[in-house]
């Protein structure tokens, strides 16, 4: 008889292979598309290409093809675009957040951050090719008009001013001294929930959803995007950097609002728990199918990188 400890491992590694499946799918797309940019100076294509070949889980580009595989039973050619375009505004992100004058870290993934690799102004500019490089493919490479113009607003709303970048210049004016569970929420929701749930969209918009399983997707990428923000501000006080590819402690170090800042560890792992029961809750419609949505859900609650 199977033991829930080795049905948990299970599951585990199924979710593991599944993720690493999509995650090499996105990077031969990466490959390709960058590939084809043959008059973007070698420089800044070399920046660009190191951090988007620089590994990372892909969680979000991963979700794209999930949902959009859940809708409609197979990852579509708009869902594997919109899977690398979702990718390179996170990448850009990364190398953004990792500059000087924002969090200041030279370690990502494991490996020198962009600027360190070499040099601010390229890092600088590498980002910004990213940022508008997805939107060109999204255009470019995706023939219905329709689907691409929702991909476009629904990535450009999610991660422009009122979004992601919102919640990037909240995080750095609220130390967490001053801080209070409206704003730590209104933070995370913007800065990580968002393009979460762009990227749920963006899989659904793939698959041809209807607005009940929009509606579903949408919760849910909400959901796990807090939890998995929720289960970084945890790994930030107790991992190595071996294990976040990254410095750790330095949300402490920074003064930044964060939950364990604020409620502590214990409550933050509690309320933890609680968004991720939420969000298995929102796919109830979907019944088994969604399965892989929910153990990615579930494995948040052990993460250790």
């Amino acid at each position: 008889m199977e033991t829930d400890a080795l049905k948990n491992q299970k599951q585990y590694n199924d979710l593991k292979s599944a993720l690493a499946v999509k995650a090499a799918i996105t990077g031969q797309i990466l490959d390709e598309l960058l590939d084809e940019q043959t008059e973007i100076p070698q420089q800044l294509k070399d920046a660009m290409n190191y951090m988007l070949q620089s590994g990372g889980k892909r969680i979000r580009s991963a979700l794209v093809m999930w949902c959009c595989e859940l809708i409609c039973g197979k990852v579509t050619g708009p869902a594997k675009i919109a899977a690398a375009a979702v990718e390179m505004i996170h990448t850009y992100s990364l190398i953004h957040d990792d500059l000087p004058a924002m969090d200041n870290d030279d370690i990502r993934r494991g490996q020198p951050s962009c600027h360190k690799q070499f040099d601010e102004a390229t890092a600088i500019l590498a980002g910004d090719g990213l940022l508008t490089l997805a939107f060109e493919i999204l255009t470019n490479k995706i023939d219905d008009a329709t689907i691409a113009v929702r991909m476009v607003r629904t990535l450009a709303e999610a991660a422009g001013p009122s979004g992601m970048i919102a919640g990037q210049v909240a995080d750095m004016n609220s130390p967490h001294a001053n801080g209070s569970m409206e704003r730590l929420q209104y933070i995370h929701m913007n800065k990580t929930a968002e393009m979460f749930a762009a990227s749920t969209a963006m899989g659904a918009i793939a698959g041809g959803a209807n607005d009940k399983q929009m509606q579903a997707l949408l919760e849910y990428g909400m959901k796990i995007g807090l939890a998995f923000q929720i289960a970084d501000d945890l790994l930030d006080i107790t991992a190595s950097s071996e294990q976040l590819g990254k410095t750790p402690g330095k949300d402490a170090e920074q003064g930044k609002l964060t939950y364990p800042a604020l409620v502590g560890e214990e409550k933050s792992q509690q309320i933890l728990e609680q968004i991720t029961c939420e969000a298995i809750a929102a796919l109830a419609h979907f019944e088994h199918n969604a399965d892989i949505l929910r153990q990615l859900a579930l494995e948040l609650l052990t993460r250790t990188q």
